[in-house]
């Protein structure tokens, strides 16, 4: 499988992630849960995988993410030889403090359960739902800290990872990160981060695209997952993943091999990743990403109308 390198770091990442927060059992904001045993399996099933890239979060699952994908690592020794596990600080879930010592505090708390004494790839998470973003942004802040750690060698790449582009886009552009992670905004129906993609990639920064299938939902497919980004969609919300879908069964196309492959032929895209939640979906994507698709099937997907808007601007977000 391709590998593209992390900015001018030394890491290298599959055109392929894996995300792991569904392994936390986030039944909030998936609509299921997923148990211990079967998110350990699905872990194994990625470690033996081609792929190379696994990303987690201190939050997801409260902390379950991690610890499951953790236990994995431990009873293998340690990451297999190029592997390239990616997490995220988080703010403190009760205050919403993301200060410089919650970034100290939150990276201990990750390296204990992940079994690690470094992170290759760390970002910081979401610093839009933080009670200050003074605290984060400010000299000595949580970014300014993110650093640090990339300096003292407990992360090698740092990144930032969050949703909302009016704040993101303003973070990018006044620190040298590494790699950044958006979700949900560039999709068959949403190209939402197109230009911040743009001035990412002119800067060297490595994009790493997730959340390709909507939430889930050109995955399981409408009828059985009526959800889109995490929300609980009625039926215009829903018509234009049904779009896609039928034009997908014109041209006899899986509508997740669609929606990977979509971010996968994007040049700035270094890696897409694919959220799973067991350990038949590893396999799937990899079939999904080599799945043949007729060029008329894309001449007609780029007449399609699409959104630019931020996708999640109504979502209740929730970490479980």
């Amino acid at each position: 499988m391709t590998q593209n390198p992390i900015g001018a770091t030394r890491l290298a990442v599959t055109s392929i992630g894996f995300g792991a927060s569904g392994l936390g059992d986030m039944p909030d904001t998936y609509g299921y849960s997923v148990t211990e045993d079967r998110a350990r399996a699905t872990v194994r099933s990625i470690f033996e995988s081609p792929v190379n890239l696994l990303d987690t979060s201190n939050n997801y699952g409260f902390g379950r993410s991690e610890e499951r994908v953790g236990a994995v690592i431990h009873e293998m020794g340690g990451l297999p030889d190029g592997f390239v596990l990616s997490t995220k600080l988080d703010r403190d879930m009760e205050t919403g403090r993301f200060d410089a010592a919650r970034v100290r505090q939150s990276v201990e708390e990750s390296l204990k359960r992940l079994s690690l004494d470094r992170i290759p790839l760390l970002h910081l998470h979401d610093p839009e739902h933080a009670r200050d973003l003074g605290e984060i942004t400010r000299e000595g802040g949580a970014i300014d800290a993110l650093f640090k750690l990339k300096e003292e060698g407990i992360a090698e790449a740092v990144g930032l990872a969050m949703g909302r582009l009016d704040i993101m886009e303003p973070i990018l552009r006044d620190y040298p990160f590494d790699a950044l992670i958006s979700h949900n905004r560039w999709t068959l129906i949403n190209r939402s981060a197109g230009r911040m993609f743009d001035d990412a990639c002119a800067r060297g920064i490595a994009i790493l695209n997730a959340a390709p299938y909507a939430g889930g939902v050109f995955a399981k497919g409408s009828a059985e997952m009526p959800r889109v980004t995490y929300q609980i969609a009625d039926a215009p919300k829903l018509e234009p993943v049904k779009a896609v879908e039928r034009l997908c069964r014109q041209h006899g196309v899986s509508p997740g091999a669609a929606a990977l492959q979509f971010s996968m032929q994007d040049e700035r895209v270094a890696s897409t990743i694919v959220g799973v939640s067991k350990p038949e979906r590893v396999k799937q994507t990899i079939d999904w990403a080599s799945e043949s698709i007729p060029g008329a099937f894309w001449e007609e997907l780029s007449k399609q109308a699409v959104s630019f808007e931020d996708p999640e601007a109504d979502r209740e977000y929730k970490p479980g």
